[in-house]
């Protein structure tokens, strides 16, 4: 038995006996995800502790230092410089210490303990009009506490500055487990037992100070974003000894923070957004001065590598608004009244535009533009991280921060350094802060890599520092800087942060090897070299293949927001990293890389990570890296159960396809069957949830009859692929997608008897799913090259990507490349002029997951609004079903818990006297939605059967009943 495994279950036994009940997790699985943050460095931890309380976490410090074991906090595991992981106990304070304990409108402050999600503080704080000011672009996932750890900025850190500025209090656990809060005079004990230790700690820092007055007055606080090593400062005898701003930006390091006192200010009455058009980012940096003298509230620059990754990801339409140029900047400014906000950014475009520099600029007037180009902005670190050309950055030097009136200089020899190295740059930041973001192309993975790294990242940090600036600007020094803050600070202030942490951490058990005693910046890094593994998919925009697409997680965390979008459901529905969309990839890296996870395609612990995703492919559109867990899961399962049984699900709801085609011909009587006892039973014996009411299957005369009424006698200009799921439960759908493709002048002949192979893909039998799709492909790769219009989105999207992908052939791409949805080829195909029958005012609308993701920008909400349907009250997320997921027996609970978030509270909201008409495409959708209306009346309607011509209009008596 090791050291390492003796101290371990020592710890447990005295957590156990000192905080029952408290989680404490050591397996791989579980310690996996937290091997990683958002940075370049990987280090396991030993366990993952879950505190519910101050108290715990007081449990844990004590246990920790008897056990001689080390512990990092973290919060929303978004850190970019390495200083959320550690070797020893992974404190996750954001899933259970995440209460807003006090909101005092009157005195502007709120009590918040530490894992409170940012957005989830301004959301509860906006009921009064006020907000936490600082709003780094991860609002929707960082925590109070890890912006606290990092002094963190954000996008309108122009007018509101560092979180430090925010802080009133920290309630503090130290090192060796005492309670204590630290505020603006000092250091105060919880507990009156602590008094003297509480007070001896405090007497040693202030020797410290009064020690080192020369130091700590000459070399920090020197500009506005000087984040770097430790801010004592704020301890100076003019400053009045504000302990809580002295702690702020320790990372961890010092003590444990579990709660804070926090200042709000007021929210603006009136905005506007003036975006601004340069040649490139040095040419921007140039205008920052005079825009700073507008008393801007945001000046945020970007250049033109995010902006095409964001188009080539989510379509050219999730990009407006920006004038012509190679960099951009925006322009935030407030105020009172509205027209007076918007007469100052005509003024000032008026201004800029006379000084020449800009290629073009404009007032974004649109609240929907607005949206979409703080998105990209905000999505930069992921966008940045790999780009539409496939090419890959890293973070190391992205956090920069000069003077702003310093930026453009410092920005002109930066880029000269980079290209001395041979290197490139994506940039983008705070400008209007001198605070410059930056994703290099580094050689992380081999060592002449690491070491032509090692010498630039030293010479960078020197080019700064002549430039008055500064190696940290928000994120904090981490691993990633620490090696570095003796470039920037003298030998006696290096020592004076050593003493002060050893004032506080005197084992130095607390977040080790970051800013005190810090670990070497090219120890631990992630990247390594990698054997390529024999897959299915051919991954094709990823070099190394599986290894490479899972790598593409970089940790940015999007999918641990829980709104916006609609990634990842699994993840907003328990709350667990492992749940996550980047909890799931971290574990895929460590199965690819063979140490904490060791028996590859075998691990039973990624097959329970990735037992919950529900394949929605959200990830592919929402994630910024474009990671696609659908299909790395399909991947996976294949390799994990070849050669071996299957669970009953994958072949009673895997091979659906074909099941259902049979039953076609009897379907009556076996109809009848599944109503009885017998059905529940071979729901049981096939793995199905016996809770769910199993759809009746139609008989093949009933497609025959639809789409017999349907034809039109006009020449077909599009193809309706009929597909399994249209074909087996609701043929009427093709019937009437027949009629509203003549209506818009897209008649269309049909496909019958094909399949798309999305079951046997989303079950991992990828085998199969290969065979039926050679068989499609064969049949649609016939010299025609008319559209293929496909009513079931899940279908359509399988044949648009898992095909190519899966067959890798130039006649699956021929087929991808035409198919549509009918949403699609109604935005993009239809005669000039067309317009559908009379339709509703307003709709409740479930769109499906894979439509989101695989159709870029041909949304059923868009189109519903261009046909003249004035309010369209959207689901904003999964529906739960997902194809076999939510029939699975195991998964009934968390397929509903998934409907709770968005669907069900829509539906809720229905008024039973003026039933809504609801549509939704996709199958799934459909069959959620009357499971979740029981008896109500409410029927979900196919897009096509709202456009009918020959259908009841919506709204008149016996429609949704």
């Amino acid at each position: 038995m090791t050291d390492t495994t003796t101290a371990l279950e020592s710890l447990a036994a005295r957590l156990t006996e000192t905080a029952p009940g408290l989680r404490v997790e050591t397996g791989p699985g579980s310690t996996g995800p937290y091997a990683y943050d958002a940075s370049n460095y990987r280090v396991p931890p030993r366990a993952v502790v879950f505190p519910r309380s101050a108290d715990d976490v007081v449990a844990v410090l004590r246990a920790c230092r008897d056990t001689g074991i080390p512990v990092t906090a973290r919060g929303g595991g978004t850190s970019m410089a390495g200083n959320a992981v550690g070797p020893g106990v992974v404190l996750d304070l954001s899933r259970y210490l995440n209460r807003i304990l006090d909101i005092d409108p009157v005195t502007r402050t709120a009590r918040v303990e530490a894992g409170v999600i940012l957005d989830a503080l301004r959301s509860a704080t906006a009921l009064h009009g006020l907000t936490f000011g600082p709003d780094p672009s991860s609002h929707s996932r960082c925590t109070l506490g890890g912006m606290i750890g990092n002094d963190a900025c954000g996008n309108r850190s122009v007018r509101h500055g560092r979180t430090s500025s925010h802080i009133e209090a920290l309630e503090i656990v130290t090192a060796d487990g005492v309670r204590a809060v630290a505020d603006r005079t000092g250091l105060h004990p919880v507990d009156p037992a602590d008094a003297d230790q509480v007070a001896r700690l405090e007497a040693a820092v202030r020797r410290l100070i009064g020690e080192n007055l020369e130091p700590i007055r000459t070399e920090l606080g020197q500009i506005p974003r000087q984040v770097s090593g430790y801010q004592l400062h704020h301890l100076l005898p003019e400053r009045g000894f504000d302990m809580a701003r002295a702690l702020v930006g320790t990372e961890g390091s010092c003590a444990v923070v579990t709660a804070a006192t926090v200042r709000l200010v007021a929210t603006a009455q009136a905005s506007a957004l003036l975006t601004l058009g340069y040649d490139d980012v040095v040419d921007a940096a140039e205008d920052v001065p005079e825009i700073l003298r507008w008393n801007p509230t945001a000046v945020e620059g970007m250049d033109e590598a995010i902006v095409a990754t964001m188009r080539a990801r989510r379509g050219p339409d999730s990009v407006t608004g920006l004038p012509q140029g190679r960099a951009w900047l925006y322009v935030e400014l407030d105020g009172d009244d509205q027209a007076t906000v918007d007469t100052r950014a005509a003024e000032l475009l008026d201004v800029l535009t006379a000084q020449g520099r800009t290629t073009g600029g404009r007032v974004v007037e649109s609240a929907a533009e607005r949206r979409s180009l703080w998105r990209v902005r905000e999505d930069g670190a992921g966008l940045a991280a790999r780009l539409v050309d496939g090419g890959e950055s890293w973070p190391g030097w992205e956090d920069s921060a000069v003077a702003p009136e310093n930026l453009a200089g410092y920005l002109r020899d930066f880029r000269k350094l980079l290209a001395d190295h041979g290197l490139t740059g994506v940039m983008y930041g705070h400008f209007g802060a001198g605070c410059v973001h930056v994703r290099i192309d580094f050689d992380l993975a081999t060592d002449t890599g690491r070491a032509a790294t090692r010498r630039f990242l030293h010479e960078a940090a020197a080019l700064v520092v002549a430039h008055g600036g500064t190696l940290s600007g928000e994120h904090g020094d981490g691993r990633a800087r620490g090696e570095l803050l003796e470039v920037m600070y003298s030998h006696r202030l290096i020592r004076a942060f050593a003493d002060f942490k050893e004032v506080f951490d005197p084992e130095g058990l607390l977040n080790p090897g970051v800013i005190v005693a810090p670990a070497p910046l090219d120890a631990d890094l992630a990247l390594h070299q990698i054997q390529p593994l024999a897959t299915e998919f051919t991954f094709p925009h990823d070099e190394d293949g599986f290894a490479g697409a899972a790598r593409r997680c970089v940790g940015v965390g999007r999918c641990r927001s829980d709104a916006g979008g609609v990634m990842c459901p699994s993840y907003r529905a328990t709350g667990e990293e492992s749940d996550s969309t980047r909890g799931r990839a971290r574990l895929l890296q460590e199965m690819v890389r063979g140490e904490l996870v060791q028996d590859g395609w075998r691990s039973t612990e990624v097959r329970d990570a990735l037992d919950l995703c529900l394949s929605c492919k959200a990830c592919s559109s929402d994630c910024p890296v474009g990671v696609d867990m659908a299909t790395y899961k399909a991947e996976f399962l294949h390799h994990h159960y070849k050669g071996r049984l299957r669970p009953r699900s994958h072949y009673s709801l895997g091979w659906l396809p074909l099941t259902s085609a049979l039953v076609g011909h009897v379907a009556r009587p076996v109809n009848a069957l599944l109503r009885g006892p017998l059905g529940k039973l071979l729901a049981r014996l096939g793995g199905v949830t016996t809770r769910r009411r199993i759809p009746a299957f139609a008989s093949r005369q009933a497609l025959r009859r639809a789409l017999r009424t349907a034809r039109s006698g006009e020449p077909a200009r599009t193809v309706l692929f009929v597909d399994s799921f249209t074909r087996a439960f609701r043929p009427d759908v093709a019937g009437s997608v027949s009629r509203v493709l003549a209506d818009a002048g897209l008649p269309c002949t049909t496909e019958d008897g094909l399949c798309c192979g999305l079951t046997w893909v989303s079950t991992g039998q990828l085998s199969v799913a290969r065979r039926v799709m050679a068989r499609t492909v064969a049949r649609l790769d016939n010299g025609d090259d008319r559209p293929v219009v496909v009513a079931e989105p899940s279908c359509a999207a399988a044949l648009k990507r898992d095909v190519p992908e899966l067959l890798g052939t130039d006649a699956a791409r021929r087929v991808a490349a035409r198919v549509h949805t009918l949403t699609g080829a109604l935005t993009d195909l239809a005669v000039p002029g067309w317009t559908p029958p009379e339709l509703p005012d307003n709709v409740v609308l479930q769109t499906h997951c894979h439509e989101y993701a695989g159709f870029k920008g041909r949304h059923p909400r868009d189109l519903l609004r261009r046909l003249g349907v004035t309010k369209v009250d959207e689901a904003e997320g999964c529906c739960g079903l997902a194809g076999n997921f939510g029939f699975e027996a195991e998964h009934y609970d968390t397929s509903m818990a998934v409907a709770d978030l968005a669907l069900k509270p829509r539906l809720d909201a229905i008024d039973q006297d003026a039933p809504a008409v609801v549509v939704a495409d996709g199958f799934s959708c459909a069959t959620q939605i009357d499971h979740l209306a029981g008896d109500r009346g409410i029927r979900a309607l196919h897009l096509a059967e709202l456009l009918d011509p020959a259908a009841d209009r919506p709204g008149q008596p016996g429609e949704n009943s």
